[in-house]
């Protein structure tokens, strides 16, 4: 169940959003900027705030949550503590990543592209990673696991789970 978004617990981040903004030339370009910066505070980009960046910047809602939602590195959904990530190139993908991912979600009981109920894990299936040598490969958070054999899932995710 996911919790609603407060806006008055939120407040500082709200203030210091709205001061980002004030401080920014109003030239062509301030959109991507301004929701790195709300991504940034919030962790995420509810509607709340894509509603208030609108609002202040007077750039039209469908504009924001267009952008919001093209760009892969904007969420519009809470990410967990630590994220997970399946490269799914082709040289992970042959190497039987699509195995590593099914056990991946049943580990942590969670859809790809979902949070676990508790917030400490979000897990996604990625494009390329660069790592083609170590394939497959999975990523949580900056630390990158190689030569991943599914019956290698439980004890990586238990190093996460302390």
């Amino acid at each position: 169940m996911q919790k609603v978004f407060d806006i008055k617990e939120n407040k500082q981040k709200f203030d210091e959003l709205l001061a980002y903004i004030e401080s920014q030339d109003k030239s062509q370009g301030v959109l991507m900027q301004t929701l790195h910066k709300a991504q940034e505070l919030f962790g995420y980009l509810p509607i709340e705030v894509q509603k208030f960046v609108s609002e202040k910047t007077k750039i039209p809602m469908a504009e924001i949550y267009g952008v919001a939602t093209f760009y892969t590195q904007f969420s519009l959904e809470p990410k967990g503590k630590h994220t997970v990530g399946v490269c799914m190139g082709t040289a992970c993908y042959v190497k039987n990543a699509q195995l590593v991912l099914d056990k991946l979600a049943k580990e942590l009981n969670v859809a790809v592209g979902a949070t676990t109920e508790d917030g400490l894990f979000t897990l996604e299936a990625t494009r390329c990673l660069g790592c083609c040598g170590l394939a497959p490969v999975i990523m949580v958070d900056d630390t990158v696991y190689g030569k991943v054999d599914p019956k290698d899932v439980p004890e990586i995710v238990a190093n996460y789970k302390k």
